[in-house]
């Protein structure tokens, strides 16, 4: 019989997005296949402790896995030659490969990819550069520009410079992007927290406020009128696209009470693209995943504006994996069950 891949699934974390992130975990705990799989499980609370847990997937996805009489302290070691996991007691688990299920800051940003290169333990998603890169959306924008791609007009500020002179940075921006709305976003964000459609001068002030309390960096853009879409891309060398979905939120636009909560929002397969269209549109997804030298796994978010025209939004290195996440619905939608997903994501990491 074949021997058991030792996998370490790491969920939570201390950013905005930790429910989110143990969600996702407890989606793909529940899907793993046991008969492949020893699976070791490690929370980490939103005040940055590591717990390793037995707790049951229902318990991890609300939250009260921490409470677990069982748990104990544990996190990965950074010694290449245990290549896995020290818990507090002392004792060593030998661990082959990592699915990191921690979404925004400290977990999809490069810090935990730095970490796992460390240990030299293989690990889902793309790697330390790619993560960093692809987390912060100016820096993003800034890659992707110089490709020629079209991208919404914008602005970076951090909230430094902005609190030295908050008149002089809102006329720029009105200057440089033009007429009202704007976005307004934490550049190192995700789950739409912190963002905020603004509609003068005044929401323009407390919108960057709100995002200055989520990120040092803040990011302004123009907001385009059109179809939100998404496309799964998949890959080390050869990355694939999915089919491409289409987003109708419930509300103005995709924020964090849209996705999660409020049961109107809805997400389809866009059938009514045109195949010149769709296949455009699959092909810039790949050129950014390239770009942005991804490998395993991203979601590329694009606009489709009043004149047809694909503009680039942003790209998500460890997208959401909850029963409602576009991610795995589209590969499904394309004959990838979720749970063999799970399992090439994996063997795309150890094989990188």
């Amino acid at each position: 019989m074949k021997e058991k891949i030792k996998l370490l699934v790491i969920f939570g974390g201390i950013s905005s997005e930790h429910e989110v992130s143990c969600e996702s975990a407890a989606s793909i705990i529940k899907r793993l296949d046991r008969e492949k799989y020893d699976i070791y499980k490690i929370g980490i609370t939103k005040g940055g402790r590591w717990i390793m847990t037995d707790a049951e997937t229902e318990k991890i996805a609300d939250g009260t896995w921490e409470n677990r009489i069982s748990n104990r302290m544990a996190a990965v070691s950074p010694d290449r030659t245990l290549h896995g996991i020290r818990t507090l007691n002392g004792e060593e688990i030998h661990i082959d490969c990592v699915f990191p299920v921690l979404h925004g800051r400290f977990g999809e940003d490069g810090t935990l990819q730095g970490l796992l290169e460390l240990a030299g333990i293989p690990y889902v998603g793309p790697g330390v550069l790619s993560s960093s890169c692809c987390m912060d959306k100016a820096v993003t924008k800034d890659l992707i520009s110089r490709e020629g791609f079209l991208q919404p007009r914008y602005y970076v500020t951090d909230r430094y410079e902005f609190s030295s002179d908050p008149k002089g940075i809102l006329a720029d921006i009105e200057k440089k992007i033009g007429e009202y709305p704007f976005f307004v976003k934490p550049a190192n964000g995700g789950s739409s927290v912190g963002i905020s459609k603004v509609k003068n001068q005044i929401g323009l002030f407390e919108g960057i406020t709100a995002a200055a309390a989520e990120d040092h960096k803040i990011i302004i853009e123009e907001a385009i009128s059109g179809r939100e879409l998404e496309v799964s891309v998949l890959g080390n060398r050869d990355p694939k696209a999915s089919a491409v979905g289409e987003i109708l939120p419930a509300n103005e636009f995709y924020d964090y009470e849209a996705k999660y909560i409020n049961k109107r929002s809805r997400t389809r397969i866009a059938t009514d693209l045109g195949p010149q269209k769709e296949e455009e549109i699959r092909w810039e997804a790949v050129s950014v995943y390239k770009i942005m030298n991804c490998r395993g796994m991203a979601r590329v978010d694009f606009f489709l504006d009043e004149k047809n025209q694909i503009i680039f939004n942003e790209i998500n290195t460890i997208p959401g994996f909850t029963n409602i996440s576009m991610y795995p619905k589209l590969w499904e939608a394309g004959g990838l069950s979720y749970e063999k997903l799970i399992d090439r994501l994996i063997e795309l990491a150890m094989e990188e």
